[in-house]
């Protein structure tokens, strides 16, 4: 998504040219391209596809559009499996129209949890819960801290339901180290993702992430973090970003690996 510019054959070329191992993929991009296409492709250029984003959306009340959400989850599973994934990121909704209800959302979560983890596992694929930051909780995701998706994924076997640690949605949060060294001391962090905070933030605030150090987060010590708690995984970078968009896709992946050569150890 950081380079979305560029389509599934660019994006594995400039990968191969810049030695990057690994690519986190995004679902849409992945259908267009086609499903059994994309994995072929990224097969045969020697990447690991690091995680699937994305699944979730898991608060509705309406019983009809909770099938349709199950039922979407479980081919977000089934793509994260073809596509040789482990990992297929959630982000879980945000409240439903009309609803104030922030507890019965997560409890929805639950439940739909319950269901897919287990059809998740028979395809050796996990589930890790990504925490939002709050300004995203009435739209996006209930889950705001990484201490709410511990509860959440605690309910469950780790190699079932983990996190997501993203820097860009818990730097602000003075417990989230002591979350990160809970999670691996549960076997519960599926992915590590760097994006740095950058303001003022744009109009509709999605597509604020940062380039690596250019705000207010320091990459290093979250870095630490995650490894102190045990994390050997693959640093995925993220942004969102309408700047980087509007520029090269090869060249805006240059500069990401450039940056994340300089700002992680």
């Amino acid at each position: 998504m950081t380079v979305k510019q560029l389509s599934m054959p660019e994006l594995v070329d400039a990968c191969g040219a810049l030695g990057v191992p690994g690519v986190g993929l995004w679902r849409e991009p992945v259908q267009a391209y086609g499903l059994e296409r994309a994995a072929k492709l990224v097969r045969d250029a020697g990447l690991t596809v690091t995680t699937l984003c994305r699944g979730g959306f898991l608060t509705a009340i309406d019983p009809a559009e909770r099938v349709t959400a199950l039922d979407d989850n479980r081919l977000a599973v089934d793509e994260a499996a073809t596509l040789g994934t482990d990992t297929l990121v959630l982000v879980s909704g945000g409240l439903p129209a009309g609803s104030k209800d922030l507890r019965g959302a997560r409890e929805r979560i639950a439940d739909a949890l319950g269901e897919l983890g287990p059809y998740a596992e028979e395809r050796g694929v996990r589930l890790a819960i990504e925490p939002l930051h709050p300004m995203f909780a009435s739209d996006r995701c209930v889950v705001s801290t990484l201490t709410q998706a511990l509860d959440l994924a605690e309910r469950f076997p780790a190699h079932q339901v983990g996190v997501t640690v993203d820097t860009y949605h818990i730097w602000w949060d003075d417990q989230a180290p002591a979350q990160i060294a809970r999670a691996g001391a549960g076997g519960r962090i599926h992915t590590f993702q760097l994006a740095d905070w950058t303001t003022p933030l744009p109009e509709g605030v999605l597509n604020g992430r940062g380039q690596l150090g250019d705000g207010s987060v320091d990459l290093r010590e979250w870095q630490a973090y995650v490894e102190a708690a045990g994390y050997t995984g693959p640093i995925e970078v993220e942004l969102f970003n309408d700047g980087l968009w509007a520029r090269d896709g090869r060249e805006v992946l240059a500069e990401t690996a450039a940056r994340f050569v300089s700002h992680t150890d």
